[in-house]
């Protein structure tokens, strides 16, 4: 009954349009003041949440990107996206997936993907002839990249709850990455070709030197963020860190786009967007132990595995339940409450951690695509001015989930670079 109550209250409070964080933590509150426990419990399970030296890695991440994004770095990889791919049918609809392939290597964030480059990208789509649903689908779409292919956000996130190596998230996270940037080019040229979208002159070789020369500092930024992590010489959070100062070196000294002035206004936003996960991940924490104490997660595990012993399909089961679970609630909240309510089934039934991990990740992203709350989306329909509705999301949609059952039947996928890096 009090499990019933919990749902209950939630679901009613998001129909009313009340944020699903602040939901989340109402209806808790109820559900822990009818099992008679102490109102501060919230305030401790809120803060032991965000307590955490790995978390540290969010906000420096988030910094890292804004730093990035205004002092250049990524117009310069618009750059050299364009002049590899701008031939190509659609071309700067290419541009927009291989551009994110690189910045993601920069921010780890979805929604600063999404904002950064379709503030950039989608008013020239429509400029050329896109159509404005169009070009909020593949910014959406393509966005996700950012947290699949390292540093990751999320991963972070998970790793923190989880206690699994931050660093094999990451080398786990880049072939599932490479191929959902792939798959999305392949629709970009399918749909290209049936609208007739325009793509750009050949850029001939040796015009393509210099621009890459002077992206080369922007190219360098993942490989030294993402080479102290893998070598094991950083943490996660002290690369973050190295990100930020490598970002402000490179904004005031080398590219010059950055000015001392303009740091209080990046620390502003960047405090304001880091604000909206530490919130979410404080109310989900609060949420998830009240489900806990009222038995959700041995009510789901005996569920699933009174439904079938095969771990394949457990995992297309999950995923399932994550692509519906990601129409209503946030990719941070959906993250926080069910990973804990799925893993004590991965040793149960055999499953390898990082394969059960990007399988989670990858569905969870996919569902910040889908309407009505996908939150890239918004970004995106809102840089374009068109209604969600009028969104072209399906077909990248589609090629995404075929990566992920990609990930369930061939785990490889997943597992080979960690296996040859870690061991």
């Amino acid at each position: 009954m009090a499990l019933l109550l919990l749902f209950a209250i939630f679901i009613i409070l998001l129909f009313l349009g009340v944020s699903v964080a602040s939901s989340m933590l109402m209806a808790s509150i109820v559900s822990l003041m009818m099992a008679g426990m102490p109102i501060t419990v919230l305030a401790e399970r809120m803060l032991s949440a965000v307590n955490s030296f790995t978390l540290l890695a969010v906000p420096f991440f988030v910094f890292a990107g804004v730093i990035m994004n205004r002092a250049g770095l990524t117009t310069r990889l618009v750059h050299v996206a364009r002049c590899f791919v701008g031939h190509f049918h659609g071309g700067t609809a290419q541009v927009n997936v291989v551009a994110s392939i690189f910045f993601s290597g920069i921010s780890g964030s979805a929604s600063a993907d999404a904002a950064a480059m379709g503030s950039m990208i989608i008013p020239t789509m429509k400029k050329e002839g896109y159509d404005a649903g169009f070009a909020a689908g593949i910014t959406a779409a393509s966005a996700t990249i950012g947290p699949i292919i390292p540093p990751s956000i999320v991963m972070v996130i998970y790793g923190s709850l989880t206690n699994l190596s931050i660093g094999a998230l990451f080398v786990a996270g880049l072939i599932p990455g490479l191929l959902i940037g792939f798959a999305l080019m392949i629709v970009v040229s399918i749909i290209s070709r049936r609208r007739h979208y325009p793509r750009s002159e050949r850029v001939p070789w040796r015009a393509r030197f210099p621009v890459i020369v002077s992206a080369l500092p922007a190219l360098l930024a993942p490989v030294i963020i993402l080479g102290g992590i893998f070598s094991g010489a950083t943490t996660a959070t002290e690369a973050g860190v190295i990100a930020c100062v490598y970002g402000l070196v490179i904004g005031l000294f080398v590219y010059r786009d950055l000015k001392l002035s303009d740091l209080g206004p990046l620390l502003a936003e960047t405090v304001e967007v880091t604000a909206v996960p530490v919130y979410i991940l404080a109310a989900a924490s609060v949420f998830g132990f009240a489900l806990t104490i009222n038995g959700f997660g041995f009510i789901v595990g005996d569920a699933l595995q009174g439904i079938t012993t095969s771990e394949t399909a457990l995992l297309l089961i999950v995923v399932a339940l994550l692509i519906v679970v990601g129409l209503f609630i946030e990719g941070t909240a959906a993250l926080l409450i069910f990973v804990p309510v799925f893993m004590p089934l991965v040793p149960i039934y055999g499953l390898d951690e990082l394969q059960f991990a990007l399988i989670v990740i990858v569905t969870i992203l996919i569902g910040t695509v889908t309407p009505p709350v996908g939150l890239q989306l918004y970004i995106a329909s809102a840089i374009a001015r068109v209604s969600i509705n009028k969104v072209t999301v399906w077909p990248f949609v589609g090629v995404m989930l075929l990566v992920v059952l990609l990930m369930v039947f061939v785990p490889s996928v997943v597992t080979l670079l960690p296996r040859l890096i870690y061991g």
